[in-house]
């Protein structure tokens, strides 16, 4: 009954997870088709983690410029080319779409350009075209949202940041979560002046409160003008600027204003309301553990789902469904202790429990804690500080939460993310032995709890 349907596998978009839930099946010799309308490679390739990576690097260079002078380098007024970055960022995230597409192509996928839709619970249409399938993945991730506000057409969303024309000298971010103090950090290094809004009492709600209050507090030193509890009633264009009205009156002349107020699930136009597909909030696709809609011949995964919004979630989501339909069944998708990264400035690594959380889930914790000058800094004259956090379970000495702010500090808490999904206690921590002389090695030299 194999050839009953024209593929076994059809996946709805070419992003992280989708890409990888179709090479995966192909390569089990799944007959498998994939419908993307845009680049491949979804978000996270061309409108996300890789170029806002890019981005954060490139501003970061304006303060190595400065810092290199305390190590008795004598370097001339450094000048920024935006046109130049944006080109090397978009000739690069070209070669990725290409890369992608051959990854595909060497995987026997039939790759169809253009957007799907559902006729019925095994079929899809693609320009045009019908294609039937005996499963049909939706992997369309997700996009951003615009609350309803008077001039909200003058703003502007994560997805249109990249390529801005002319370099904003004046840059209205609003909005508290990761994308938002992202794009005011690189910005504000790039040399625009950033005022960034957030109608709550601090930023990146959800992440600890120490490293939400320690990276706030170096956001400002840096020159970011954050501020809290505020929020836009309108925005009108006179001339070439932008003026904006507080909820408090008062008002912003800006020249550009950067929207950072949430993503949701990319549902349109899929038909899902003729399959009768259960969704949930924002239009997100509800699943059970095994990524199966309430339709039985049509899953989802990633940011569609709108659970953990994070690319590798995706990626182990994707070859999770793909064992479960073509395999053995036996592959399992953890969601604890993911670690995850924010490229603020400095930088925000984050694994486990926060200390709110771990309190709420094991009672008695003990927590470990310090901030310190990183010796670089001794001599660069940067007055930037590192925050460095340990939870552990009393009852068990399990590490159960680790952040970091500090440079590179996605880098050091990948590894330790290891340590912690493996179970590692505290004894264990303070057994091994440290790199010195680097910041990572206080994780391993802390003694003494904080009262």
């Amino acid at each position: 009954m194999q050839d009953q349907f024209d593929f076994d596998f059809f996946v709805i978009g070419g992003g992280s997870g989708g890409v990888r839930a179709a090479r995966m099946a192909a390569q089990r010799g799944v007959r498998v088709a994939l419908a993307e309308g845009q680049a491949l490679g979804g978000t996270c390739v061309n409108v996300g983690c890789i170029p806002k990576k890019l981005y954060s690097y490139a501003a970061h260079y304006a303060e190595a410029f400065e810092e290199a002078r305390g190590f008795g380098w004598d370097i001339d007024a450094p000048r920024f080319d935006w046109e130049r970055l944006k080109a090397n960022r978009a000739r690069e995230i070209t070669r990725l779409n290409g890369i992608y597409e051959n990854l595909l192509t060497q995987a026997k996928v039939t790759l169809l350009r253009g957007w799907a839709t559902f006729i019925d619970d095994h079929t899809v249409e693609v320009d045009g075209q019908r294609h039937t399938a005996r499963h049909i993945l939706i992997a369309t991730g997700g996009q951003p949202s615009l609350p309803d506000i008077d001039g909200r057409e003058h703003v502007l969303v994560s997805d249109e940041i990249f390529d801005l024309s002319p370099f904003p000298k004046r840059l209205l971010v609003v909005g508290g979560g990761y994308i938002a103090c992202e794009f005011a950090s690189i910005f504000n290094g790039l040399g625009a002046d950033v005022v960034q809004l957030y109608r709550g009492e601090q930023i990146l709600r959800g992440f600890d409160d120490d490293v939400r209050h320690f990276v706030a507090a170096e956001m400002i030193k840096t020159g970011v003008d954050l501020r809290l509890n505020a929020g836009v009633k309108c925005i009108k264009k006179v001339g070439d600027e932008l003026e904006v009205t507080l909820n408090d009156g008062t008002t912003l002349t800006v020249d550009r204003i950067l929207y950072a107020t949430g993503r949701v699930p990319n549902v349109s136009g899929l038909g899902l309301e003729k399959l009768g597909v259960k969704q949930g909030r924002d239009g997100a696709i509800e699943i059970d553990d095994r990524y199966n809609t309430s339709v039985p011949s049509v899953h989802a995964l990633g940011d569609v789902t709108a659970r953990i919004q994070l690319t590798p979630v995706a990626l182990g989501e994707a070859m999770t469904l793909v064992d479960h339909l073509f395999g053995d069944g036996r592959r399992e998708m953890s969601y604890a202790y993911i670690p995850t990264a924010v490229f603020t400035h400095p930088n925000i690594g984050t694994v486990g429990f926060s200390e709110a959380d771990a309190r709420a889930e094991f009672g008695d914790i003990a927590v470990f804690q310090t901030d310190f000058k990183p010796l670089k800094h001794t001599l660069s004259g940067s007055t930037e500080r590192t925050f460095m956090k340990l939870l552990v379970d009393r009852a068990t000495d399990r590490v159960v939460g680790l952040h970091m702010v500090g440079p590179d500090a996605g880098e050091v808490v990948q590894g330790f993310a290891v340590a912690m999904k493996a179970g590692a206690t505290k004894h264990i921590f303070d057994t091994t032995i440290g790199i010195h002389p680097t910041s990572a090695e206080e994780f391993v030299t802390m003694r003494t709890p904080v009262s």
